[in-house]
């Protein structure tokens, strides 16, 4: 969390003397992962993110409709055309690549039937690569998936509208565990 606050700090003393987009972007991507794969525990990659969903996710960071101070901080002096540059420049990153372990066949199994179950992927695309205002779930970071899926679930984690806290409602602990091992994995 430190890293994360220094990082937030050095981006808006830098920010405005920064000269390039990249110069002004890099704060982001030393924890999101420079080549759109996060390495960060907790800490989504980027890579390949939908531009008007990372639109509508830096625009309710600045306006502290989401909350989490450091990314607070960080989009609290960008622009409207600040925040487009990025989430365009967000969508030109890599996807971020699944693990050299394709996983448990079993379980990945079991999972991709709880996906189809709670159709995961009417929104998120039959591959999880999202679309629009959806994000790509499809090799994020598994902690992170756990994470926030279990934060829709008990509805601590709010979107823009209700509809994941209502499809995560039935889900259990247990299957919330094997979706994020699932989508982290996704070939």
């Amino acid at each position: 969390m430190r890293k994360i606050i220094a990082l937030a700090f050095a981006f808006l003393a830098s920010s405005a003397a920064a000269q390039t987009l990249q110069d002004r972007i890099a704060p982001c991507l030393a924890c999101h992962g420079e080549k759109g794969q996060s390495e960060t525990e907790n800490t989504p990659s980027l890579g390949a993110q939908q531009a008007p969903y990372a639109l509508i996710q830096l625009f309710m960071f600045r306006e502290k409709l989401r909350l989490f101070e450091p990314m607070n901080e960080m989009a609290k002096p960008l622009t409207d055309d600040d925040l487009r540059t990025f989430s365009d420049l967000i969508a030109k990153l890599p996807k971020p690549a699944p693990p050299a372990d394709p996983g448990d066949p079993a379980r990945m199994a079991r999972a991709q039937a709880l996906a189809q179950q709670h159709r995961c992927n009417t929104c998120h695309n039959p591959d999880f690569s999202g679309k629009e205002n959806v994000p790509r779930i499809a090799n994020q970071r598994e902690d992170y998936l756990a994470r926030t899926l279990a934060e829709y679930k008990d509805n601590s984690r709010h979107g823009y509208d209700g509809s994941m806290a209502d499809v995560m409602a039935p889900v259990t602990p247990a299957q919330i565990a094997d979706l994020a091992y699932f989508l982290a994995r996704v070939r």
